[in-house]
């Protein structure tokens, strides 16, 4: 059953492994991921309905052409290391919905995309520890996408324009990355390493809430603002708001969450 609502689009952040469901790392404040999972948990009241399943673009897979995983049920891929021993053993039951993975693959043929369909891959954390907060019940059907490996922004806006019917069919389309990764600096307190957070969260923001030409014309160029590849030596964490952006066409697009997380701006998107 379709949702009457269209549905927006989110760029959210994932945290740092399983740090959710964890006590902080030794010389961490013990509320250092609570903002965040307030600002999951919060999601399903964001809606303007409940969606029939869920689609994620996650930084954590990568593959070419773009795989497709739409199973009837899922493993989970604890792609985290050195974390306490209990995160090993985390649980999330939700379905798939092989349906969407076709409809996906449909969509993506029509726009001129490969794809290839993935039935070995387990959910990996990008998606199981965010979706873990947003629907704990694990009761909302959940299919994943790969990003391509050229990491490519305007092949990636182009994905996302492909993907925009699904928002008419009940599928909320979210993004699971971070805005700031540069692990080598994220727990550093040097000062050029927090400017340059907060320079590039200030750019991103004023792009995502550009018009949608503007919008598009500046994320395809994203690596030219300021700070940009001290927040991101390599841009995986990035591109799903590429994906999320493109699906959202012509509306509009806010920063629907925003902290200083170790000193560093961290900020997430809605669209719609």
């Amino acid at each position: 059953m379709n949702t009457a609502a269209r549905l927006p689009t989110f760029y959210i952040p994932h945290g740092g492994g399983p740090c959710f469901f964890m006590d902080p790392m030794p010389g961490l404040p013990p509320d250092t991921w609570d903002a965040m999972a307030a600002f999951l948990r919060s999601i399903p009241q964001r809606l303007p309905a409940k969606p029939r399943a869920v689609l994620v673009i996650s930084a954590h897979w990568e593959s070419d052409p773009p795989a497709v995983l739409a199973n009837d049920s899922y493993s989970l891929l604890y792609d985290y290391y050195g974390f306490p021993e209990h995160t090993y053993r985390l649980q999330y039951p939700a379905p798939g919905l092989p349906a969407l993975g076709d409809r996906i693959q449909e969509l993506l043929k029509e726009g001129g995309f490969a794809s290839t369909r993935e039935t070995e891959r387990g959910l990996d954390h990008g998606v199981f520890i965010p979706f873990k907060l947003i629907y704990p019940d694990a009761d909302i059907p959940i299919v994943q996408l790969a990003l391509n490996h050229n990491l490519d922004p305007a092949y990636h806006l182009a994905l996302g324009h492909a993907l925009a019917p699904l928002r008419d069919e009940g599928v909320l389309i979210v993004g699971s990355g971070l805005s700031y990764h540069n692990l080598r600096d994220f727990f550093s307190a040097h000062t050029t390493a927090r400017q340059a957070a907060a320079d590039f969260d200030s750019w991103l923001g004023n792009a995502v809430s550009a018009n949608a030409g503007e919008r598009e014309r500046l994320l395809t160029q994203w690596d030219t603002a300021p700070g940009a590849r001290a927040c991101h030596p390599r841009s995986e964490h990035l591109l799903p708001l590429m994906v999320v952006a493109g699906a959202a066409g012509n509306d509009a697009g806010h920063t629907c969450y925003h902290e200083q997380l170790l000193g560093k701006a961290v900020s997430a998107y809605q669209f719609g």
